[in-house]
């Protein structure tokens, strides 16, 4: 079914803007759909990506444009150790494995993949780490976490063993390397014994835990609570559910 929406701001506003402001898709998506001849204000077809809508004008998406944005999906979940976030080993037991109508979280609709259809992580827990894990077939939302380009901070609580000292704290902040190269800046903070609050801008395989090692520190326990402004709350251990619009469009920059 087509997508109309009356404009009732103010002042006219860019059509790709105002899409994203609703939650309905991103501004890059917004402008593929006018460059394919999807998007039309009382009728008529937009053509221009820069085109604004006036006080009082409907838009309407065709059904085409609809469906291209409802095919792709994105869950988020509470992921407990134990569980990998993709291919399992014999024996292991994959996030997509959690995600059955029993285990979801809140009432919001949202289709349930079929048995066996193992959608990939868009930024990975290890086994032993456990917190906000995202599980997508959207490209558009895997580019803006995890793509070469992405500046999404991702925020971790970090339990560890060992003398937690300011200078292994400095280092920790700036002036490591993996794999021969330097890490970005990274936010440290004590907030308790043996605890870190840590905030990175990109996503190294296990990089907290090898940066810790590069100090000498232990992780014992390691918890996402937050990717960009999506975070947790009291979504319980081993439970999901999918993302809404308006947190779509937030993570890819809406």
């Amino acid at each position: 079914m087509a997508f109309t929406k009356t404009y009732d701001e103010g002042e006219p506003q860019r059509v790709n803007k105002w899409l994203a402001q609703s939650g309905v898709c991103s501004r890059r998506e917004a402008e593929q759909l006018i460059n394919d001849g999807l998007v039309s204000i009382d009728g008529e077809v937009v053509e221009d990506v820069g085109r604004k809508i006036l006080p009082g004008q409907t838009l309407v998406l065709a059904d085409r444009a609809v469906d291209k944005l409802d095919a792709a999906v994105t869950y988020m979940i509470h992921k407990p150790v134990g569980i990998v976030s993709a291919q399992p080993d014999p024996g292991q037991v994959p996030a997509a494995r959690l995600l059955t109508r029993q285990n979801q979280w809140g009432n919001a609709p949202a289709p349930i993949p079929q048995s066996g259809d193992l959608l990939p992580p868009v930024g990975r827990l290890d086994k032993d780490s456990r917190g906000l894990l995202l599980l997508s077939s959207d490209g558009v939302v895997a580019k803006a976490v995890i793509g070469p380009q992405s500046d999404l901070e991702k925020e971790y609580r970090v339990a560890v063993m060992g003398d937690l000292t300011e200078e292994k704290i400095e280092l920790l902040r700036f002036g490591l390397e993996l794999d021969g190269r330097e890490l970005r800046p990274a936010e440290v903070e004590v907030i308790s014994e043996q605890r870190l609050r840590i905030v990175l801008r990109e996503g190294r395989n296990r990089q907290i835990r090898r940066m810790c090692e590069l100090v000498e520190l232990k992780v014992v326990d390691l918890f996402r609570v937050r990717i960009g402004s999506l975070e947790m709350d009291d979504m319980p251990e081993g439970r999901w559910r999918p993302l809404t619009a308006a947190e779509r469009a937030a993570l890819v920059g809406g």
